[in-house]
């Protein structure tokens, strides 16, 4: 209950600073929407030069495209954390967050919520919604719950990943440039596995898995059995636990080396 009442008391303050600026509320939502939008264009683009992509038809590609944008917006909304080193590290606002009884991860991630993302998520199941009907897939309840459970898999698997890499503030003062460059790699996640070479698929698959946050979890209700991909969807969840489990560990032991912004 104390964390429910956290969540609702950040939200209730994050509503009312956005009140103030509404401009800026609604600027920021349509710049997501455009971004989203030139990733979509680039697909369709490619679709114009080519009847398929490794395999893959074009509404297929859309599809894994809309699935990706779900889980990203929700991981967006609630572990937005691209200038924690500057802000907690290098002014000290972390020695706030650690005198209060609320672990500090669920504090730091409270005070960035993003909500504006969530804007992405819906239209990414619209995408999602257009590209059913068009590949005339057969629809059950049973999906429902299947869709939650791998979209939720997805989300662990970005914030394990991004907390991990965020931890790295604890370590090393000096900036780097490692979360843009992961948020490039992800990117790889939204297209067939398959067209690229073994090692790239390993990478994305074991190593840095964004293949799981996108087109395998996506490929099982695109009912591709041929290719093996979506055998490994129901996986998701269970590496998703794995992953953001991994990312609390190294954010814990972050947490235990900081010794505070000094004087």
């Amino acid at each position: 209950m104390l964390y429910l009442s956290l969540f609702w008391e950040y939200l209730k303050n994050y509503a009312k600073t956005k009140l103030t600026y509404r401009v800026d509320f609604w600027i920021e939502v349509l710049s997501d929407l455009m971004f989203q939008g030139l990733n979509l264009i680039f697909i369709l683009i490619v679709f114009q030069h080519t009847p398929s992509l490794g395999g893959w038809s074009e509404a297929e590609v859309v599809f894994v495209y809309g699935f990706f944008m779900v889980p990203y917006g929700i991981f967006g909304t609630f572990f937005s954390l691209w200038n924690f080193g500057d802000r907690y590290i290098a002014k000290g606002e972390m020695d706030r967050i650690l005198t209060r009884p609320a672990h500090n991860l669920f504090q730091v991630t409270l005070e960035n919520m993003d909500p504006p993302s969530l804007i992405g998520s819906l239209v990414g199941a619209i995408i999602m919604v257009i590209s059913w009907g068009e590949l005339g897939l057969a629809f059950d309840w049973v999906q429902i719950p299947m869709m939650v459970l791998l979209i939720l898999g997805a989300v662990l698997i970005y914030a394990g990943m991004y907390t991990s890499l965020t931890a790295i503030s604890f370590y090393s003062d000096a900036p780097t440039g490692i979360l843009p460059l992961m948020y490039n790699i992800q990117n790889y996640g939204r297209y067939p596995i398959n067209i690229y070479n073994k090692i790239i698929r390993f990478v994305l698959t074991w190593v840095l898995p964004f293949a799981f946050v996108g087109v395998i979890p996506a490929s099982y209700f695109l009912e591709r059995k041929g290719d093996g991909i979506s055998s490994l969807a129901l996986l998701t969840p269970v590496v998703g636990v794995v992953v953001f489990v991994i990312g609390l560990m190294v954010w814990n032991h972050g947490v235990k080396r900081y010794r505070g912004a000094g004087s």
